[in-house]
């Protein structure tokens, strides 16, 4: 199983948004087609569609430039500006998409561009997965032989290019031989945790539970849950952590109970240029994911419905931010800048 592969001429992405029924592979010639498989959540999780940004950008590159250098740039900062609109509040599309522009305008001729930006394009998508394993390395010291680990929506495999960030925590425990047990929440309403985390962890081996979004405060307060582990889609200078929605509650209700609230999450999310969780652009979906299950309508025709798909958890709810480059246990006092500047 993969998330994503670069052929030289073509991207190949799994479609999510089949499982856990269907693994289906869709292979794409076209920058467009891989921009929309961002956006209509074919391929989902912040740090693998940055990835997916950067390998339709060098596409683009392969398919434009006819025209000369000039209309070259122009025509490739419109294909940066498509993939720019596809999600956002992910902050890593935004950091891939940088770095291919900063190759696009200091390139000196439309082969040398071509060429630079493949490379870019792999050095990201080898940069997550080498990411990923550090922040196992990093975080698995949190979790102990015997541990009920709890985690909401997916940040595995599926939402990177390989092993996952709050995923990979767990595998690199259970790698060192500790008896983890994993709790998922369904997350509502797209259902990541149910179609996605669940699937992957069963996939591996990894003895998982899921449960509703509803019922986590209950596992907790009877003690079944003994840490909670989550990813990230942002996470602003000050230790806020933007997240699938529903990611502020658990960490309430874990510091209600008494139980640690980890993030995992590669530097590449962290994001200094935004103070705080409330100036970052919430995205909201269609209205069609909380009125339908499937195809089957679960909700009565012309009531209004809202559907943020991700939500703010303060840093004071956080024991700790796990990454790549280390681990911030205070990120409340702390926030990001000891990360940001190693």
């Amino acid at each position: 199983m993969f998330t994503i592969k670069w052929n030289g001429d073509s991207v190949t992405i799994l479609d999510q948004r089949l499982l856990p029924k269907e693994e289906v592979y869709h292979t794409y010639r076209h920058f467009r087609d891989i921009a929309e498989s961002i956006r209509n959540m074919e391929i989902r999780g912040a740090p693998v569609i940055g990835v997916a940004a950067g390998m339709g950008i060098a596409l683009a590159a392969k398919q434009l430039g006819a025209a000369g250098i000039d209309k070259f740039r122009d025509e490739m900062s419109g294909a940066c500006d498509i993939f720019a609109a596809t999600r956002p509040t992910a902050v890593n599309l935004f950091m891939a998409i940088n770095r291919m522009k900063k190759i696009i305008s200091e390139g000196k001729d439309i082969a040398e561009i071509r060429l630079l930006l493949e490379k870019e394009a792999l050095a990201l998508y080898n940069a997550d997965i080498e990411a990923n394993r550090a922040i196992g390395k990093n975080g698995s010291r949190y979790l102990n032989d015997g541990d009920v680990v709890m985690t909401h929506c997916n940040a595995g495999a599926l939402a990177t290019c390989g092993y996952g960030t709050a995923l990979g925590v767990i595998r690199a425990a259970i790698d060192e031989g500790k008896n983890i047990k994993v709790f998922v929440c369904e997350t509502r309403p797209y259902l990541q945790g149910a179609r996605l985390t669940a699937w992957e962890l069963a996939r591996d081996g990894i003895h998982v539970t899921l449960i509703t979004d509803s019922m986590s405060g209950y596992f907790m307060r009877s003690g079944v849950i003994k840490k909670v582990i989550v990813g990230a889609d942002r996470i602003t200078a000050n230790g806020d952590v933007v997240n699938k929605i529903g990611t502020y509650n658990c960490a309430v209700l874990a510091r209600e109970h008494g139980i640690p609230f980890y993030v995992a999450a590669p530097v590449s999310t962290l994001d200094p240029e935004t103070r705080t969780g409330d100036e970052v652009i919430i995205e909201e979906r269609s209205i069609d994911e909380v009125a339908y299950i499937g195809t089957e309508q679960i909700a009565p025709e012309g009531i209004f419905i809202r559907n943020p798909a991700f939500d703010v958890t303060p840093a004071k709810f956080i024991t700790a931010i796990i990454t790549d480059r280390g681990v911030l246990e205070n990120p409340a006092a702390e926030g990001i800048a000891r990360l940001i500047g190693s």
